[in-house]
């Protein structure tokens, strides 16, 4: 019996974390997307950009280069065991529509989706001091 015990091949232990909700946030500019993936806590566990999907200089700037970026993003997270995100949009780039549409692709619960942006409104004003 001790025979047959050691031709059974060992069984790896997963020492990766089960994570079923996170954060998906995304910075679209109009030169490149930015996708970084969080647990609830905000702990960063993956990212992608447009650069390291393999893309450079104008072709950054395409929803085809943003769709990449966040699908990859989006492979990394399934690999913790992610099966829903809370979407949080940042930026007036091609990016923006891209992330709903690929987390709809990759069948990827949708809890919130928020815009981040930090514009000001029009009738405030911040005075310069000099």
């Amino acid at each position: 019996m001790a025979i047959a015990d050691k031709n059974l091949p060992a069984k790896k232990s997963s020492n990766m974390r089960r994570i079923p909700k996170g954060k998906l946030y995304v910075s679209a500019t109009f030169n490149n997307t930015l996708a970084s993936i969080t647990d609830e806590k905000g702990n960063v566990l993956c990212w992608s950009s447009t650069g390291a999907s393999g893309f450079s200089g104008s072709r950054k700037s395409t929803p085809y280069a943003a769709t990449v970026t966040v699908e990859n993003a989006v492979n990394k997270a399934k690999a913790y065991g992610m099966k829903e995100m809370d979407l949080f949009i940042k930026g007036p780039g091609p990016g923006r529509d891209v992330a709903l549409r690929v987390l709809r692709a990759q069948h990827i619960t949708i809890g919130m989706i928020a815009d981040i942006d930090n514009y000001l409104c029009h009738d405030i004003q911040v005075q310069k001091t000099n």
